[in-house]
C-alpha cells in the first residue's frame, strides 16, 4: 500500500470515534472489539479500544490494549495520549512504580508536554512522596500558567518552591 491509500479499517475507526466524540456510546465498545478482532495488529484501533475501556472505568481491560498500541507504534500525538492513558490507568490499578516508569518515559519523549508532569505528580502523591508531588505540581503551574495572579507572584512562588528541596 502506498502512502495515499486509506487502510481498509480506517473508515470504520473514524466512524466509531466520530460517534463517540458526538456523544453516542451505545455499541461503541462492541464495534471497537469487532474491529480489533478483525485487525489485531493495528495500533490505532488498540489505542481507541484502550481509551474507550478506560473512559468507562474498565482500566484492567484497557491496559493490555494500551500496551499493544504502544508496542505496535503510534503517530506522535496518539503515542503521547497512549502513554498518558497507560500511566493514569496504571495509577488507578495501583501499579505506581510502573506508572512512574511510563510517565517518565513520556516526559523524555515529549518534553514540551506538561501533562506528563501533572499525572506524575498524582502518582508521586499516591506513593507518599508529597514534597515531590507538590514540586512537580507547582513547577508545572508556574511553567504553564498565564494567569495574571500567578505570573505576578511567580518570583516569590519559585523562591518558596526552591526552599522545598
Amino acid at each position: 500500500m502506498n502512502d495515499d491509500e486509506i487502510p481498509a479499517w480506517k473508515p470504520a475507526l473514524d466512524a466509531i470515534t466520530g460517534a463517540r466524540h458526538g456523544g453516542q456510546t451505545d455499541g461503541i465498545l462492541d464495534q471497537l472489539k469487532d474491529l480489533i478482532a478483525a485487525h489485531p495488529h493495528v495500533a490505532e484501533i488498540a489505542y481507541q479500544l484502550a481509551w474507550t475501556l478506560d473512559s468507562v472505568g474498565r482500566e484492567a481491560e484497557a491496559l493490555p490494549h494500551y500496551e499493544s498500541a504502544i508496542a505496535l507504534g503510534l503517530a506522535p500525538n496518539e503515542q503521547s495520549g497512549a502513554l498518558i492513558g497507560m500511566g493514569s490507568t496504571l495509577r488507578n490499578l495501583g501499579q505506581l512504580d510502573r506508572a512512574v516508569e511510563v510517565l517518565t518515559s513520556g516526559q523524555r519523549q515529549f518534553p514540551d508536554q506538561p501533562e506528563f508532569a501533572a499525572f506524575l505528580a498524582l502518582v508521586k502523591y499516591d506513593q507518599g512522596h508529597y514534597r515531590e508531588a507538590l514540586q512537580l505540581s507547582m513547577e508545572t503551574l508556574l511553567d504553564t500558567s498565564e494567569d495574571p495572579g500567578i505570573t505576578a507572584y511567580q518570583r516569590s512562588l519559585r523562591h518558596y518552591l526552591g526552599e522545598l528541596k
